[in-house]
């Protein structure tokens, strides 16, 4: 093969010297985004609470780049304040018809409040609106009470809708980038990418499965 994949080159060639730990990501995803039926962007998202206990949700990655994994967010929600406490996160991507996952851990920072802005509006109107309804993770009587907020909201913004200062992105930037292929046996390939901190260089570990 003139062109080998990146996943070749790890994989089977174990030439790790040049890989992009992102830029490996961006092909596996891309071929999940034609083979899974429904989310190629799903993600568990983890953080722990003020007593050190996991909490763990599934969320939707909004964008990637060099420097790590979108989520947005109600940041009163639980996981919002957690994270306010907290700036750390591990997720996982797994994509079933694949048999791969990749697993990420690191620190996380809040999106510019432009980035945050260009992705609520592309977001449906219902959407907009049930990101000022919702006080998310709170106590909730009745579904009415839910139902006569997005009301409320809806007469209020019948067009345009801004984005509540409550609602924004967190991007993890990962120390950590495990790639996981399924193995006959369960003789799994596994090969993380470790740095000790954002500024330094990736280390290439194979693990046992």
């Amino acid at each position: 093969m003139n062109n080998p994949s990146l996943t070749s080159k790890l994989f089977d060639d174990n030439k790790t010297s040049d890989i992009d730990p992102f830029e490996l990501f961006k092909e596996w995803y891309e071929i999940a985004k034609q083979s899974e039926t429904n989310d190629a962007n799903a993600l568990s998202f983890a953080t722990v609470d003020a007593s050190g206990m996991p909490d763990v949700r599934i969320l939707l990655m909004n964008g990637f780049d060099e420097k790590g994994f979108v989520v947005y967010m109600n940041l009163q929600s639980a996981k919002g304040e957690q994270l306010k406490a907290n700036p750390k996160a591990a997720a996982v991507f797994h994509w079933k018809t694949l048999r791969q996952q990749v697993r990420v851990r690191g620190e996380v920072e809040q999106v510019s409040d432009k980035q945050a802005d260009d992705y609520f509006a592309t977001r449906p109107h219902g959407s907009q609106i049930g990101a000022h309804a919702s006080k998310q993770s709170q106590p909730l009587k009745s579904r009415d009470e839910l139902l006569t907020a997005t009301k409320m909201i809806e007469k209020k913004y019948p067009n345009n809708v801004p984005r509540p200062n409550h609602w924004s992105g967190y991007r993890i930037l990962p120390l950590e980038i495990e790639f996981w292929k399924d193995g006959k046996y369960r003789l799994h390939d596994r090969i993380v990418f470790k740095r000790e901190t954002l500024d330094s260089p990736w280390r290439v570990i194979r693990l046992n499965p």
